[in-house]
């Protein structure tokens, strides 16, 4: 008998789960319409696959430096001047396998087994995995209308006072289940807190360039002890080519480099050429998010018509949380049915909470509108 670890004893990731079984009815012939994922349904930008066609009929492709291309650093490091008016040394630039490499360069760099982080419920599945993999604890704050939807110092001064002490914060800006985005003001005020406690504080910002209605902001304006994760994937809409970054406070790239040395080598050469030509495609990815902004309007829309109550504003990323509490209190078996019966695939809340997400569903936005509007057609008729 094959004995496994106590560390793969996780939850699994049920969007990945509901998007192998919708993949599996599509292969079988069914006309599925999914929305479980958050994934881009335009291809990477003309310029990224001319770039990457380029390096392929060079032939060769090999390893870079670990920390990445110093091309790509500094076309990373222009990005945060062209964008925010952030000076960012290049050499602060970590280029990672895409943004869930740089969650365990960050984990395994900055905290020790049994470390506390603080994220907020609901909240994007694969921190809470990936911690406990790694021997941390997940500190789940429910954050909701009260709150804005966010992180708070009162509220981590509760945790505190309640639970004992947190070594460090990660916060998602625009977030993914809610598409939440933290105000400036209100992003200080938590990064203040953390500078003031010894409190590490990672701000993933993968979903920037995605905000709709709010302030975005990234972290490297407000403090330069803050870690940022951020990836080509979504904006960009590069998921598959697995590439992103980190911004580092300079007393840590050496010890990032060092983990990453042994458990990566380095991020691909040819994503890395690739995206090097992304920040030239701003306008292509301009028009993209025009359809966003769309569907996130038809959305608000029809799904209340639908009975489907918008949990939170969809300010950022291309999600809407809803609470579905009036059909199910099985947010897994209602997406199973869905599935089975209409041909329609949504991320059950219990991904997202464990607590209470057995109430609400996650559906992405990021498809075309031909695609929204026949799977709001189908949930109509099968719901009302």
């Amino acid at each position: 008998m094959i004995h496994t670890s106590k560390r793969s004893i996780v939850q699994p990731f049920h969007a990945m789960d509901v998007l192998a079984l919708a993949n599996r009815r599509i292969e079988e012939g069914h006309p599925v319409i999914s929305l479980a994922v958050g994934q881009p349904a335009h291809p990477a930008a003309g310029a990224v696959r001319e770039a990457a066609r380029g390096a392929l009929e060079h032939g060769r492709i090999g390893y870079t430096d670990t920390l990445g291309m110093r091309t790509l650093r500094r076309k990373i490091a222009n990005h945060y001047d062209n964008r925010y008016a952030v000076a960012v040394d290049p050499e602060r630039i970590v280029v990672t396998t895409g943004s869930s490499a740089g969650f365990n360069l960050a984990f395994l760099t900055l905290f020790d087994v049994g470390d506390r982080i603080a994220i907020t419920r609901p909240g994007y599945p694969a921190y809470r995995n990936i911690m406990a993999m790694l021997g941390l604890e997940a500190v789940e704050i429910p954050v909701g209308a009260n709150t804005g939807f966010t992180l708070t110092p009162e509220a981590l001064e509760t945790v505190a006072a309640e639970s004992g002490p947190i070594s460090g914060v990660l916060l998602a800006s625009p977030a993914n289940p809610t598409g939440t985005v933290t105000s400036r003001r209100s992003l200080k005020a938590l990064i203040d807190y953390c500078d003031s406690n010894d409190i590490r504080f990672i701000s993933d910002e993968i979903y920037h360039g995605l905000t709709f209605s709010g302030e975005e902001t990234t972290a490297l304006s407000l403090s330069e002890s803050a870690l940022v994760i951020n990836s080509f994937s979504k904006y960009y809409c590069m998921t598959g080519w697995r590439i992103g970054w980190m911004v580092l406070p300079e007393a840590i790239v050496r010890p990032v480099e060092r983990v990453a040395q042994s458990l990566y080598i380095s991020a691909p050469e040819l994503s890395q050429i690739a995206a090097c030509a992304a920040f030239e495609a701003t306008e292509e990815m301009e028009r993209v998010k025009d359809t966003y902004r769309r569907n996130a309007k038809l959305l608000a829309e029809r799904l209340p018509m639908i009975g489907f109550e918008i949990a939170s504003p969809m300010d950022g990323a291309f999600y809407s949380y809803v609470d579905v509490s009036r059909f199910t209190n099985d947010s897994m078996q209602f997406c199973r049915k869905m599935l089975k019966e209409i041909n329609v695939a949504v991320t059950p809340g219990d991904d997202f909470d464990p607590v209470d997400g057995r109430h609400a569903v996650r559906l992405s936005y990021a498809g075309s509108t031909s695609d929204i509007e026949k799977a709001l057609d189908r949930l109509a008729d099968w719901l009302n």
